[in-house]
């Protein structure tokens, strides 16, 4: 495989050179998971961080970046990307989601992009950054010119619809699946959204940050486990 840049996505500085992003500090966070109001059993609950986002990059961007947004642009219309962030040497896309689709037809088909393979989709729950809560987060490859990049795509909790892209990358079959089943991400066009972890009949998404640690009655078709922090003690 060869790092080498296509005539049309010329490289400019190392991707290293590139401005670190100002982040954005959307909330303060308490334990190791921050569920309030709930039994923390993971014996952190003194622990107190922020949690914060990363802005826009700059431009220029380094490495290829520049000539991956760039044709990535031409080919969608600027209003497809919302935010280019470049943080660690790596590239995330921050794409509106009426257009996710559009935009992995172009990164698999495109001749100087050819991202051929996505390892996957995962979600995220930021619940103080209003109206764009829901986080789904995508991994490409291009195996031709052994490149990664990231999209991120973002709904509100009141109306938690994200494009499957199944028909672009039909692997991604198994993991819009279980991010629907722990995030409550629905994926408009998927094949078959059922739950791939959880029972089929598990009320609530127990990844979402709101989702209560703890005291929790596990119903099992029709057995009943009880709540952890009646189990057992937590120091």
């Amino acid at each position: 495989m060869s790092d080498s840049q296509p005539e049309n996505l010329p490289a400019t500085s190392a991707g290293s050179d590139a401005q670190t992003p100002q982040a954005e500090v959307i909330d303060q966070r308490e334990g190791m998971f921050g569920v309030r109001g709930t039994g923390d059993t993971s014996g952190f609950g003194g622990l107190q961080r922020q949690i914060a986002l990363p802005g826009s990059s700059p431009r220029p961007f380094g490495s290829w970046f520049d000539g991956a947004v760039d044709r990535l642009e031409s080919l969608t219309g600027a209003d497809a990307i919302e935010k280019v962030v470049v943080d660690r040497d790596e590239l995330t896309l921050h794409v509106r989601r009426e257009q996710l689709v559009e935009v992995c037809q172009h990164l698999r088909d495109d001749e100087s992009l050819r991202f051929e393979f996505c390892s996957g989709v995962s979600g995220v729950h930021y619940p103080h950054e209003t109206g764009r809560e829901l986080h789904a987060v995508y991994h490409f490859l291009s195996i031709t010119h052994n490149r990664r990049i990231r999209l991120e795509v973002s709904a509100p909790d009141g109306d938690p619809h994200i494009p499957s892209i199944v028909s672009v990358y039909p692997a991604n079959d198994w993991h819009e699946r279980e991010t629907w089943d722990f995030f409550g991400i629905v994926f408009d066009g998927h094949p078959a959204l059922t739950r791939i972890q959880m029972p089929d009949d598990w009320p609530g998404h127990p990844q979402r940050k709101d989702y209560p640690l703890g005291g929790i009655d596990v119903e099992y078709k029709g057995a009943v486990i009880p709540p952890p922090d009646t189990r057992r003690s937590y120091n």
